[in-house]
């Protein structure tokens, strides 16, 4: 840890007496970029074995599958990727986080941020020619109990196209036998799954955060101050919303002036919520749990807060943050001037 910060602070009930949604917006120009999202969280809960999500993708891509097993049997998941031509495909998986199965929806989400943040094991995938393999090789031997919940996240390059398929299937079916014949499913009402250009997200603010203009808050996911993503269902070709921008990755950028220290706290509004915040301070980074004292917070008032650090105004700060799977939205990231 960086010995002018303070992280890992215990979670806050009480801000000074500040109420949040008094707080002016702190104004940031907003824009994506990077790589196609593949969401697959739709049907959530999985009630017959199919294809949640189909797509096909070349170049960079990252896929945020989400999803339970809605029968009373014991079933598998599976992610295939199909190459339909006569030449080898390489995928190299880069960044990557994987959970479950569990009946702690929130806990494997936390857990899966705290993989895809803090970890980089690339390998790389070789898709013979007509043929198939999978992304995700721990997923064919992980039994899935009714109810309980398979989550991850990954990034990846593909040389050339490949189809990515999402499924679930009977424990002793051959994942690619099954995907030759299975269908598509229905999405359910939320209709969480499609195709999104620009993977990440960055975020800048329209001028130097000045300490003397008292506390400011930063709006994330709420559609509002910080619009979803749309895109498209690549099973049927309808349009579609990610409501929550679950799999996008924001990295803020924010500076300050004047003498003192700012303070940065996250403040949950929609609910229960457990993720993870990269924190990068004059070039070095380092991660917290959010929040650090325990799996999960928000759930019983909006008024939960988890200090994020305290930094001198002037410093390099950056952070990243992605909506965490199972958690509610939108959050709001308060700065406070410290003298």
């Amino acid at each position: 840890l960086v010995t002018s910060t303070v992280l890992a602070a215990p979670t806050s009930f009480d801000l000074n007496g500040i109420n949040v949604l008094t707080l002016p917006e702190w104004k940031v120009t907003s824009g994506n970029h990077g790589g196609k999202l593949i969401l697959s969280d739709s049907p959530e809960t999985v009630a017959e074995d199919g294809i949640m999500y189909r797509d096909t993708i070349v170049g960079d891509g990252r896929l945020f599958f989400y999803h339970a097993n809605g029968t009373k049997e014991l079933k598998k998941f599976a992610v295939l990727l199909e190459n339909p031509s006569d030449q080898v495909a390489r995928v190299t998986v880069y960044h990557h986080g994987l959970s479950g199965p569990s009946l702690d929806y929130l806990a494997v989400g936390k857990k899966v941020q705290g993989q895809y943040m803090t970890t980089f094991e690339p390998y790389i995938i070789e898709v013979p020619p007509q043929g198939s393999s999978h992304l995700i090789y721990q997923l064919d031997d992980m039994v899935v109990q009714p109810e309980m919940l398979v989550h991850g996240m990954y990034d990846f390059h593909a040389d050339s196209p490949v189809t990515i398929k999402t499924m679930m299937l009977p424990i002793k079916s051959d994942a690619r036998k099954f995907a030759g014949s299975a269908k598509i499913l229905p999405a359910d009402q939320w209709r969480l799954r499609g195709t999104f250009e620009g993977y990440d997200r960055m975020l800048v603010p329209h001028r130097i955060y000045d300490g003397r203009l008292g506390p400011v808050v930063l709006t994330l996911a709420d559609n509002h101050h910080d619009q979803y993503v749309k895109g498209i269902d690549a099973t049927d070709g309808s349009p579609v919303v990610n409501y929550g921008n679950y799999g996008v990755v924001y990295r803020l950028f924010l500076p300050s002036e004047q003498d003192g220290k700012v303070s940065y706290w996250l403040n949950p509004r929609g609910g229960a919520y457990a993720g993870m915040m990269g924190i990068k301070y004059n070039h070095v980074t380092d991660h917290l749990n959010t929040p650090a004292d325990r799996t999960v917070f928000g759930f019983q008032t909006v008024k939960e807060m988890q200090k994020l650090g305290t930094f001198p105004a002037g410093s390099s700060l950056w952070f990243t943050f992605s909506p965490p799977g199972a958690s509610n939205l939108p959050v709001k990231l308060i700065l406070l001037p410290e003298r």
